[in-house]
């Protein structure tokens, strides 16, 4: 998983509004409409990151459709001091 979180949240441009978001569903569940208001981030961006974080294990989802709710998994959850130093190293 560490490998898989450095690329995902360095490897490219989106990595510090993918430590945002993953700061924000950690503090608690959240659908990518709260997300989008919270982080003044426009829909379809977060929805583009939530995608990437699901595709690579980061984020589970609850529900479908415009009310699934996003959470960080286990494994995140578990490498959380890794995410605190990545989003560090970026400045976050």
């Amino acid at each position: 998983m560490e490998a898989v979180l450095w690329y995902v949240l360095t490897g490219t441009r989106g990595g510090p509004n993918r430590v945002r978001i993953l700061r924000a569903i950690d503090d608690r569940p959240r659908n990518a409409n709260q997300l989008a208001e919270m982080l003044d981030l426009d829909y379809s961006t977060i929805r583009h990151h939530l995608d990437v974080l699901l595709e690579h294990g980061i984020v589970t989802k609850t529900g479908d459709g415009y009310g699934a709710v996003y959470s960080p998994t286990e494994t995140a959850q578990h490498n959380w001091d890794l995410i605190e130093e990545i989003a560090e190293e970026l400045s976050v």
